[in-house]
């Protein structure tokens, strides 16, 4: 089947998604749950493969720990699964409602988008973690990952789209691309396709928004930044440093560039440098951090970079004004952390900082749909339409107006002796 075929079909599979109820659809999160135990050799096996094949390739060390997928992961997904499972129906939902007038009510109500593509990286939990998202919220998807990742993800779609026809999902509700030329062929099929999340390198995502018509929500870069104010507490702001950047390196919230106050670098830089040399992190300085340690040279380039490595680059800032200056010139507005004593310091930064996340005294690595409790995440969003930051249920979702009459029509509303609307709020739901 050549990929306009296979977008026919999801289409058509998105009507009765969107109208199925709670229940099956929790019954089919259930259903893939076991049918991922039982196959876990299987799928354990096709990584083994799949890794195998990416060493040899000399796929990056952060890429290949991405690609691993290993009981870990597993219980990961297992969890957020039992997660979505646990939330309440995102579908049918009463936004608002409103009296236009007597017997003539309007209501707001929630609705699935309907067909998501999204484009992923070598991370097969991620196909796992978006096709069960796509479910709970009554949307039809179709998936591109990493060929890096393929058998993995093949098996996975296989076990995942087995079990929900079990469950009584539709035939096509989700679809696997597996070649380059797919993504470019689906970039036309705005018949189709109503939206599509790219997750990448920036390069990669600027090629999708300036290649097709059909609205796209991601995000580029991860430069995620953690500024220490004058009034942070030391061994605070190094244990948070040290998680953000070291946590887990390989992932777009980990902390890329570190800010200190110039009146707290000379006491704080030194602690600093120790804890990150303990975790084997490179350290690039700019030159009034280098007067303090003796640390590799910073260029302009390092604060434009996503290193997803072993490697942060830090600045000495003479204020906080300066450092949401440089957090707003070279962040990329995905999440950014102040770390102060000071509540009233801490809301400027929050209110100065355009960034999805903003964030005090805790690390960066919150950033997480799964953490929020939004049950996992397609991707985060540095957009400032529909949705922003972790993308979750409530990020696939839109909404459709509901007008209930008995027989009104518009030219009652016109004229010298026009009705006038009440415009007053209800609350009930619609049903």
């Amino acid at each position: 089947m050549d990929i306009q075929q296979l977008a026919v079909h999801t289409k058509a599979a998105a009507g009765p998604m969107s109208a199925l109820k709670g229940d099956v659809k929790d019954r089919a999160l259930s259903e893939i749950i076991g049918a991922l135990k039982a196959g876990r050799k299987d799928v354990l096996a096709a990584n083994a493969k799949d890794l195998e094949d990416a060493g040899r390739d000399g796929l990056a060390p952060p890429l290949l720990k991405r690609l691993r997928f290993d009981d870990a992961k597993i219980r990961e997904v297992y969890d957020g699964i039992t997660g979505l499972i646990a939330l309440n129906d995102p579908v049918g939902l009463t936004l608002s409602a409103t009296e236009l007038d007597d017997g003539l009510e309007l209501f707001k109500v929630s609705r699935p988008i309907g067909v998501i593509g999204v484009i992923f990286e070598s991370r097969p939990d991620a196909l796992v973690q978006i096709a069960s998202l796509c479910l709970k919220s009554g949307n039809a998807v179709l998936l591109k990952g990493g060929s890096e990742a393929s058998r993995t993800n093949r098996i996975l779609a296989e076990i995942i789209t087995s079990a929900g026809a079990r469950a009584g999902l539709p035939g096509h509700w989700l679809g696997l691309l597996e070649t380059r030329s797919d993504v470019t062929a689906m970039l036309k099929l705005d018949r189709f396709i109503d939206l599509i999340i790219p997750r990448g390198s920036n390069a990669f995502v600027r090629h999708i928004m300036d290649n097709t018509v059909i609205p796209v929500l991601g995000h580029a870069d991860g430069i995620c930044h953690l500024y220490i104010d004058r009034y942070a507490d030391t061994e605070m702001a190094v244990r948070l440093a040290v998680d953000s950047k070291c946590q887990y390196v390989a992932v777009c919230n980990a902390t890329e560039t570190i800010l200190i106050h110039q009146d707290v670098a000379g006491h704080i830089l030194p602690v600093l440098q120790d804890a990150l040399a303990e975790r084997g992190v490179e350290i690039r300085g700019c030159d009034m951090t280098r007067s303090i340690v003796d640390v590799k040279p910073a260029v302009d380039e390092d604060w434009h970079t996503e290193y997803l490595d072993l490697i942060v680059s830090v600045k000495t800032m003479p204020s906080l004004a300066r450092a949401m200056a440089h957090i707003n010139q070279y962040g990329s507005g995905h999440t950014d952390v102040i770390v102060t004593g000071r509540r009233e310091r801490a809301l400027r930064f929050m209110d100065g900082v355009d960034t999805a996340d903003a964030f005090w005294n805790c690390s960066s690595r919150f950033a997480d749909g799964f953490r929020y409790g939004l049950g996992a995440e397609v991707g985060i969003s540095t957009n400032k339409i529909h949705a922003r930051g972790p993308v979750g249920l409530e990020g696939l979702m839109i909404y459709q107006w509901r007008l209930l009459g008995n027989g009104h029509i518009v030219a009652d509303y016109t004229g010298s002796d026009a009705r006038q609307f009440t415009h007053r709020k209800l609350n009930h739901n619609f049903s």
